[in-house]
């Protein structure tokens, strides 16, 4: 019997004392509250005595932090409904924009008005520095927005298989599109006809960080096929 026993003390102390050697992490401390939610209504005197540490007020109770997070959350919410609230007034903008400038397109009747309306539109109301045209098979019209010098090599770098290349451009294809050097962003949006190229458009922001890879193109996929169409139509 004195031997059971003392086997059952000897266990006994080594629970102990491998429960003292446990150490206690984050991880196990949220394991368990999250295990047993009944803690804290068999603790509720140690709940409302609770004091955190807080950077401005020094220290604060937990229902305190608790509405100061909430508060957060709030103030959060209502800066990203603003955020959208003002996308949403741009993109309107902008689809009004686009709308009028398609009817504009429309009712141009020569290679040089539709160019003029384009260039237009793209740095004046658009407020966007240049706007470029490379075409693919030589044309019989001479206009400042279209591109004399051979871009092939440019479109087939960065259109080969993408629609758009947005982004930065080396110092001798920004030459060769704008006849200069820019330290902005750019788009080059490449035109198709009845499914053949016919050729790509350029436009530059002086912003360098306007023209984005992750940019919509929902309207741009509209106007690029607009636009290949018209010049197609008033230049072939």
């Amino acid at each position: 019997m004195n031997k059971d026993k003392n086997k059952v003390m000897q266990a006994s102390e080594q629970t102990l004392k491998s429960a003292d050697e446990i150490q206690l992490t984050d991880e196990l401390i949220v394991s368990y509250l999250q295990q047993h939610p009944e803690f804290f209504n068999r603790q509720a005197e140690f709940v409302t005595g609770l004091r955190l540490p807080d950077h401005q007020r020094g220290a604060i109770s937990l229902v305190e932090r608790q509405l100061l997070q909430q508060r957060e959350k709030i103030h959060n919410l209502e800066e990203e409904i603003t955020q959208l609230m003002v996308i949403a007034s741009q993109n309107e903008q902008l689809f009004a924009l686009y709308s009028d400038l398609y009817l504009r397109l429309l009712d141009c009747t020569t290679a040089a008005e539709l160019l003029d309306c384009l260039h237009q539109a793209t740095t004046e109301l658009l407020s966007f520095d240049a706007f470029k045209v490379w075409l693919i098979k030589p044309v019989a019209v001479n206009h400042s927005a279209l591109i004399t010098d051979d871009c092939a090599e440019i479109m087939a770098s960065r259109l080969s298989k993408d629609q758009y290349y947005f982004g930065r451009l080396q110092q001798s294809e920004q030459a060769l599109i704008f006849a200069q050097a820019s330290t902005g962003s750019v788009v080059l949006v490449r035109l198709t006809h009845n499914q053949e190229d016919i050729g790509f458009l350029a436009i530059s922001s002086r912003d360098a960080e306007h023209f984005d890879p992750r940019m919509d193109t929902l309207l741009l996929n509209q106007f690029k096929k607009l636009v290949a169409k018209l010049l197609h139509q008033h230049l072939y």
